[in-house]
């Protein structure tokens, strides 16, 4: 029970000190560093910093300037994919990046890890992927990997890395994701994750699967409000493994983590659903660190 309170007493502070005044760790500088972990060595880039326009992320080279270390850095990745209004650097920033710095105060200030406080976009070509251990993805029912992509993010799971699906909801946008995972791993199937799995309880016992609404039908969850969005009325947990039975992907189908991080400093947002999307995501680190 100390536990949750203290989610929500220092992911308030820390968003009031990271999102009103701009601050960051003192250790910290908004360049990019070189990562260290299970799958990093060395080297003279790292994470970027937030870009004033998230399509620049795409486009534009980041010089490698090389900085403090630290063993963990929260990897958003970016794909190809449908591009639309709603967000000038594609399906793949949604939540970008406040519910990355949100989860990362948590994560440091709640757990032993060594963590950059700041966000780290990446490409699934970018050759430094598998310094990271963890890569995070949401709204994947947009995604269209190119053959190239297909090949990076196939290379990087099978050398050891995790990744991490979040935020898509419904028929259509499993089948759409699920067509793309079958050009990555064309013989692997996707299973539900059961209980005992140690995902759950990597750092939180994890005993019920929760569906985390986003922010309007969060606040409207108070009133008796649905929580789901479109056809997806049961959250799931699935996974991809590896011959070892090593979890590759993990897939959180019909529920939103990235809302409940990015407003957990709302106080309309109800406490039960970003005290759970904290307590699994910060089991995925631990997780991801230790496989």
């Amino acid at each position: 029970m100390m536990r949750k309170l203290l989610i929500v007493t220092l992911v308030v502070a820390g968003a009031q000190l990271a999102f009103v005044s701009g601050a960051l760790p003192a250790d910290d500088t908004p360049a990019r560093f070189t990562a260290i972990g299970p799958l990093a060595a060395p080297f003279g880039g790292a994470p970027m910093g937030q870009a004033a326009n998230q399509a620049e992320l795409l486009d534009s080279a980041v010089d490698r300037i090389p900085g403090n270390l630290h063993e963990f850095y929260f990897t958003r990745g970016i794909y190809s994919g449908e591009f639309d209004d709603y967000d000038e650097g594609g399906r793949w920033a949604i939540d970008y990046p406040k519910a990355d710095h949100q989860f990362l105060i948590a994560l440091k200030r709640l757990s032993v890890v060594d963590a950059y406080g700041s966000d780290n976009a990446i490409k699934l070509t970018d050759p430094n992927l598998r310094r990271f251990p963890l890569l995070y993805a949401v709204e994947v029912g947009s995604m269209s990997l190119s053959d190239a992509e297909i090949l990076a993010l196939r290379n990087y799971l099978l050398a050891g890395g995790f990744l991490v699906i979040d935020d898509f909801w419904g028929t259509w946008a499993w089948e759409q994701f699920l067509s793309q995972m079958q050009l990555v791993f064309p013989d692997r199937a996707v299973v539900e994750l059961p209980p005992e799995h140690p995902v759950f309880s990597a750092f939180y016992n994890i005993d019920n699967i929760i569906q985390v609404p986003n922010i309007r039908q969060g606040w409207g969850s108070r009133y008796g409000g649905p929580t789901h969005e479109y056809d997806g009325f049961v959250p799931h947990v699935r996974g991809i493994f590896d011959d070892d039975g090593r979890l590759m992907v993990l897939i959180n189908w019909n529920t939103d983590l990235g809302d409940a991080w990015e407003w957990a400093d709302d106080p309309g947002y109800p406490l039960k659903f970003s005290t759970y999307a904290f307590e699994i995501g910060i089991n995925f680190v631990i997780y991801a660190m230790t496989h």
